[in-house]
This record gives C-alpha cells, structure tokens and sequence, in this order.
C-alpha cells in the first residue's frame, strides 16, 4: 500500500484535528434532506464542508436547505445519478476526510467524529461506515462480502423466497459489535480518506444506481487498503424515500447494476455458464419484485 490515511495536523485548542466534507445527492428530495442537515449538526464537532449535488429539478427546496445550513450546491439538475453526483460534489477536495451520504439517513450524535476517529487509529483503512439502523431499530446488514459467482447465484435464485439460505447469509456479513474489515460498506454512509478517494478516481459512474459501493469497496481492497466497519458509530437510514416514489424504476436500476458487477468482476471465458446462471436469477428476481411493486 502506498497511501495511508492522512495525519492532520494539530487543531486550534476544542477543535478535533481534520478536515472533513460531506456530500450527499438530492434527487427531489423532500423533507428528508433538511433531517439530514439538521443531525449532521451533532454527528461532528468539525464545521464540515457541506456539498449537495443537485440531481433532479426542484432547484428550490435544495437552494433553501443548502442556504439554512450553509451547504454549497453544485450540478444544474442533470441526472448523473448517484456515483456521478458524489464525484461532481468532491470534484475540487481539499478537505482531509470525505463523506459521501443518502441524504435520508439520520446522524446520531458523535457519529462521524467516531468513524473519523477510528480511521486516524488505523492508517490501513481506506474506507470506513458506520452501522445502519433501520427506522425501527434492527440493523441493516451493511458490512457484506464481496459477491462470488456461486454465492451471488444463490442469493440472487434463493434470496426472495428463502432468506435466512446460506448464501445470501454469507453475503450479507456478520455485523459484528466491534470494528472489523469487511468487503465492502453500504453507500449509505461512508468516509474515505481524501487520498484514497483521489487515488481510487471516486465511484465508477458507470454504475448509475446501486453497485458503485460494492465496486468502490473492491477497488479499496486491491489498493491494499481495508474497509471497515465501525458500528460503534450509529446512523439510522431511512431507506427507501427513492424508492417509494419510483419502485419499478429503482429495482430495474438495481438489477442492471448487479448484473454489470457481475459480468465485471468475473470475465474469464470459464466463468461464463455460470455468469448466465447468476444474470439468469436476477432477472427471474426482478420480475418477481416488479410485480409486486406493481400490486402495492
């Protein structure tokens, strides 16, 4: 490994040492974006740098967030989806940590202060997250493997209709009660050190929803970097605010990306029949889920 995680230097007497910015994506948000903003207040003892790429049309309600809270916003309303609009907001980093964020989760107090924390502690860590709660208080499974061939078949073919089988169990991690390094981090919330996120050239955009977080998390990996999971740093992820407004759109979105992963990550001549199983399985499931998107 060549790049470590900075050291900052010495603060001013109160003030946590680093610099940190924070960007999150808004695609018509609504009042979820102002949650956002609002716990961020208490997540750090840092003034971050607060950068909101605006993705969709209703220029207004981000203008009037970004203002009351004193974020920057950049993009004119193309739809670059979320890799792209994360790499617009952190295009000119000068800070020494990033934050790239849904802005429909809740910081707990402390919570990004702690994740940088334990990236000071540990120069190996070139990307790091929290532990996500959902709205009701379970924990979502947002430390995972990276997908194999035939543990990514099983899960795609089993995961709807059995999903306690062993392979979507595998995938989705152990989400231990102590900081441990895992295959890749939900890009719900993470924070990545200015350095790495430079030498890695952010998200691959070619992922326009969903997989350029297990892809980043490959991508640290095979730098020699680790990606840890923190769960002593809590934020709560209301998921699906996207989702709910657009549901055919997202899960076709989702299964495209999963199948580009795929097909990326395992191109040998070998690997074929069974890249066709998994891509197979995923289009069974996402026509499943169409359906019952469309029933509800």
């Amino acid at each position: 490994m060549t790049d470590a995680a900075p050291r900052p230097p010495s603060a001013s007497a109160g003030t946590p040492p680093g610099t940190v910015r924070v960007v999150t994506v808004a695609y018509n948000p609504g009042e979820e974006l102002d949650r956002f903003l609002e716990s961020l207040r208490a997540a750090t003892a840092r003034t971050p740098t607060i950068v909101i790429a605006d993705n969709g049309t209703e220029h207004e309600r981000v203008n009037r967030a970004a203002e009351r809270y004193g974020a920057r916003v950049v993009g004119d309303g193309t739809n670059r989806g979320y890799g792209g609009g994360a790499n617009l907001a952190s295009r000119d980093l000068t800070e020494d940590w990033l934050v790239v964020a849904n802005p429909d989760i809740l910081w707990r107090p402390g919570s990004l202060d702690l994740l940088i924390e334990a990236g000071r502690a540990e120069p190996r860590a070139g990307c790091l997250g929290p532990r996500l709660l959902n709205p009701d208080g379970t924990v979502y499974p947002s430390g995972r493997a990276l997908p194999s061939l035939v543990g990514g078949a099983g899960h795609a073919v089993l995961g709807r209709v059995w999903p306690g089988n062993p392979f979507s169990a595998a995938y989705h991690g152990t989400n231990e009660d102590a900081t441990h390094a895992v295959g890749w981090l939900s890009g719900a919330c993470l924070l990545l050190p200015a350095a790495a996120w430079k030498r890695l050239g952010g998200f691959d955009e070619g992922y326009f929803m969903f997989f350029e977080d297990v892809d980043l998390g490959a991508r640290v990996g095979r730098a020699g970097w680790l990606n840890l999971q923190v769960p002593g740093a809590v934020v709560v992820h209301a998921q699906g605010a996207s989702w709910k407004r657009r549901p055919e759109r997202m899960i076709r979105a989702h299964h495209a990306s999963a199948r580009r992963y795929i097909s990326a990550s395992h191109p040998a001549a070998w690997q074929a029949p069974v890249r066709w199983a998994v891509s197979a399985g995923l289009k069974a499931r996402e026509e499943i889920a169409v359906r019952a998107a469309r029933r509800d």
